[in-house]
């Protein structure tokens, strides 16, 4: 059955927006009388048949919901700097999203080489990739953060940061345990600055390893993603 993205969601009589009508009926084919599957990006899950077959504004009936959908127990927050190729970063936000993660905020460091993100293009990434996995929650995208300020304003207890640099630091899966929240800190392609790890670990984070390999700043991302979902499994 076809899953569509509908936020704010009320009543029993739904329109979808022009995107996604224009998907159903013109693409997708389909019409009055067949059912679909619409999430709201908040944890609710609709049942839901076509009562107008418009592209532009397709109608539907909701038929039954489940709410929190796939909620899971713990919040992953991963702030990771963009990838001065734009593609490894949206190839990020799609893989965490299937993986499952809460909240992403997109990291301005000392090393970063890319400066400027378009939000509205990664949004419909983030869409796309929830509507495949079949995810009721979108995870929340946050603006691009100053290091300094991210890590000055972090109130999360179990807070990380993964580098290369040299030094003993334990395995992530070592350190996180299962049902609590998580931030996780991972740097550019050139890494974290030496001063940058000094002042996160003033401000109560704790480094971290995600195994010997040397990982791509995306890689990383993922990685850390999945070891957190695993431990939570």
């Amino acid at each position: 059955m076809q899953l569509f993205y509908l936020p704010g969601i009320s009543g029993n009589i739904v329109t979808l927006g022009p995107t996604e009508s224009k998907h159903a009926v013109k693409v997708l084919r389909l019409s009055k009388g067949e059912q679909v599957q619409i999430v709201d990006g908040k944890g609710g899950f609709y049942n839901a048949e076509i009562m107008e077959d418009n592209p532009k504004s397709c109608k539907l009936a909701v038929l039954n919901s489940t709410r929190e959908f796939g909620k899971k127990h713990f919040h992953l927050h991963i702030a990771i700097a963009p990838t001065k190729n734009i593609d490894r970063f949206e190839w990020f936000l799609e893989k965490a999203t299937e993986i499952g993660i809460d909240e992403i905020t997109p990291l301005n460091s000392e090393h970063s080489e890319r400066k400027v993100i378009k939000p509205e293009r990664l949004e419909k990434i983030l869409v796309a990739a929830m509507k495949q996995s079949v995810k009721a929650y979108l995870p929340v995208l946050n603006p691009l953060t100053d290091f300094t300020k991210l890590i000055t304003t972090a109130k999360t207890k179990n807070k990380y940061i993964a580098h290369c640099n040299n030094g003993e630091k334990s395995h992530l899966k070592n350190e996180i345990k299962k049902g609590e929240d998580v931030f996780i800190l991972i740097g550019p392609e050139g890494d974290f600055s030496p001063a940058e790890v000094k002042l996160a670990k003033e401000s109560g984070f704790c480094e971290i390893s995600l195994g010997n390999a040397r990982l791509r700043t995306e890689t990383a991302g993922v990685a850390a993603c999945h070891i957190v979902n695993l431990v939570n499994e």
